[in-house]
């Protein structure tokens, strides 16, 4: 229940943060990660039209809880837009996605890989640092046959501040244990 209302409580300061950081640093609000994802921060509604006309965004994936999608883009307003729409609630701050989560992310991601037409799905949480950062980098892992390691030296090239604690780092191996290496082993 702390955990909950901490999450809740922080949420503006640390968006307010973000904002600042992105208009202060180097930082950008999202990142192309490949020619498939996008990794970013919450795609407010001033950013639709950049996103689905000239990074051709036909997909989001949403590791927000419903309460942080207060001031972005929700399901409905994506899928008036004819934009696919996941969402993986994950508890900021104290949470990390579950392997479902992940598991059923880049399954959705890699529906958009094979169409070949250019679709970018745009990964998401608060900042694009911590939840979604831990959904693509599973997507590098099981994309390219990565080690946890390469994936997030990869992505850091691309959104050199992501931030990974403890238990994503713990949720990545589980993942590349799981459904890397083993279910790279079931097609051989």
């Amino acid at each position: 229940m702390w955990k909950e209302y901490m999450s809740r409580i922080t949420f503006v300061p640390t968006l307010v943060y973000n904002m600042v950081m992105e208009k202060c640093s180097a930082r950008k609000w999202y990142n192309r990660i490949d020619e498939n994802v996008i990794l970013g921060a919450l795609p407010f509604p001033k950013l639709t039209k950049q996103l689905t006309e000239q990074e051709n965004v036909k997909a989001v994936i949403s590791m927000n809880e419903d309460y942080e999608l207060w001031f972005a883009n929700d399901r409905k307003r994506w899928n008036e837009l004819g934009i696919d729409f996941l969402q993986l609630s994950t508890a900021d701050i104290f949470d990390t996605p579950s392997q479902t989560k992940l598991t059923t992310g880049v399954a959705f991601i890699n529906k958009y890989i094979n169409r070949n037409d250019g679709s970018t799905v745009y990964v998401h949480c608060k900042a694009g640092r911590t939840r979604s950062a831990t959904l693509v980098g599973c997507y590098l892992m099981k994309r390219w046959g990565w080690t946890p390691d390469e994936a997030v030296d990869f992505m850091q090239l691309k959104r050199p501040h992501i931030l990974l604690h403890t238990p994503q780092w713990e949720a990545l191996r589980l993942y590349y244990k799981e459904q890397v290496l083993i279910g790279n082993k079931n097609f051989s």
